[in-house]
């Protein structure tokens, strides 16, 4: 087929382009083996099956024991020093493991700590459109959609504010390196960048965890390191892995699903309209639209833990598979008429926080409340609030990014 997942050139194609190139694919009889390219310094390996069906996602999501984390879900797998310096994070882990560490953090997103929070994302949400009517508009994404997430995980974990500035930078290029390589010089550089990046993270967490140990506040910060469930603690490692997942995960869903939500409800004015007939009433599955629509982190990779049958296709010990999760959420066998955006369809099947099973997305609950809060401060106070012309997106087959959208009011 003229189609190559594992190639630069496919994710610089327009989206539709994309789009059309994965519903070829779902139409065929069994998954497509790509080849991968030799990255030096980088553990590419020899390629991967593509999982773009829903049925196939779901299923591989459902089976960690047969589709595993390990050793990494990112392309390409980091080398395993990386694992020696900083920890492993918790996505690239299978149980017991990954359950003993979501155990300790799961509390962390319990409903009643979500709950607790509302009145603070309302603040930063009142703050950041009051900047925006001071300043007038220019940038969305920086304006707006970059700022919410970051603020609200810096208040869960009570970063002082002399340093946000600092991890809004290092997230950004923790980020800009998730996904596909540039070239062979361009990959090196952002390989050292984002390395001191997750380092200076890492360093910042562990320092503040020390000295919250012995004086604990009410932040989340304490209650990590202070956490003891079933005996067990996070150590020094674990909780800076902890905190680096949840600045970079936390902070891109939001984003990227506000940046696009933003733009759709202005390409489709009758379902914008009828959001804001009764917002109330719709926001809840507009939110879950968006995500379906967008897919804000496209895939994930596991490997085959031991022989199996998928679709008829017979996998092999060792194989590596990716999970398209932007194909899998406009498969026409589930989603009719996939590429309409509709806020009134049934969503709840789809696979934008992650397919169901152990690493469905921990925070999910929480990019909702921040979107339904920014979402209602945003066309309350600002009713024209519309994009203008096209998003600049990052260039990745993995992160669905808009690094810039031009908006008015």
């Amino acid at each position: 087929m003229d189609i190559d997942l594992a190639d630069l050139d496919f994710w610089r194609k327009p989206l539709k382009e994309r789009n059309e190139a994965f519903a070829r694919l779902r139409q065929l009889e069994h998954p497509v083996f790509f080849p991968e390219k030799k990255v030096p310094f980088l553990r590419s390996g020899k390629g991967f099956y593509a999982l773009v069906r829903h049925a196939d996602v779901v299923e591989a999501s459902r089976n960690p024991k047969i589709f595993s984390s390990e050793p990494a879900v990112t392309n390409p797998e980091p080398p395993g020093w990386i694992k020696q310096v900083f920890g492993e994070s918790m996505v690239n882990m299978d149980d017991p493991r990954h359950a003993r560490l979501r155990r300790i953090v799961t509390r962390s997103f319990s409903p009643k700590m979500l709950a607790g929070l509302q009145s603070d994302i309302e603040a930063a949400c009142k703050r950041i459109v009051d900047d925006v009517i001071e300043e007038g508009p220019r940038d969305f994404v920086s304006q707006v959609a970059a700022r919410l997430p970051i603020h609200v995980i810096c208040d869960m974990l009570d970063i002082p504010q002399e340093l946000r500035e600092r991890v809004h930078k290092h997230v950004d290029i923790s980020t800009a390196y998730t996904g596909v390589r540039p070239s062979l010089a361009r990959s090196v550089q952002m390989a050292g960048q984002n390395m001191m990046a997750l380092l200076a993270l890492q360093r910042m967490v562990i320092k503040l965890g020390h000295e919250r140990a012995a004086n604990p506040k009410g932040d989340l910060v304490s209650l990590l390191v202070t956490a003891n469930v079933d005996g067990e603690k996070l150590t020094d490692k674990e909780l800076g892995s902890f905190f680096s997942l949840l600045l970079v995960a936390g902070n891109e869903t939001t984003r990227n699903a506000m940046a696009h939500g933003i733009r759709l409800l202005t390409e489709n004015p009758a379902q914008r309209e009828l959001l804001l007939s009764d917002f109330d009433a719709h926001i809840n599955n507009t939110i879950e639209e968006i995500v379906r629509y967008v897919s804000p982190i496209m895939q994930f990779r596991r490997t085959v833990t031991q022989d199996y049958s998928l679709r008829g296709l017979e996998l092999k010990k060792g194989d590596k598979v990716v999970l398209f999760y932007g194909s899998a959420n406009r498969d026409e066998s589930v989603f009719p008429d996939p590429d309409k955006f509709d806020i009134t369809r049934d969503t709840k099947p789809h696979v934008g926080f992650g397919g169901p099973g152990p690493h469905f997305c921990l925070g999910a609950n929480l990019a909702r409340q921040e979107l339904r809060t920014m979402f209602r401060e945003l066309f309350t106070r600002l009713p024209g609030i519309r994009t203008v012309g096209e998003p600049e997106l990052l260039l990745s087959n993995f992160d669905n990014s808009v690094r810039s959208q031009r908006f008015t009011f």
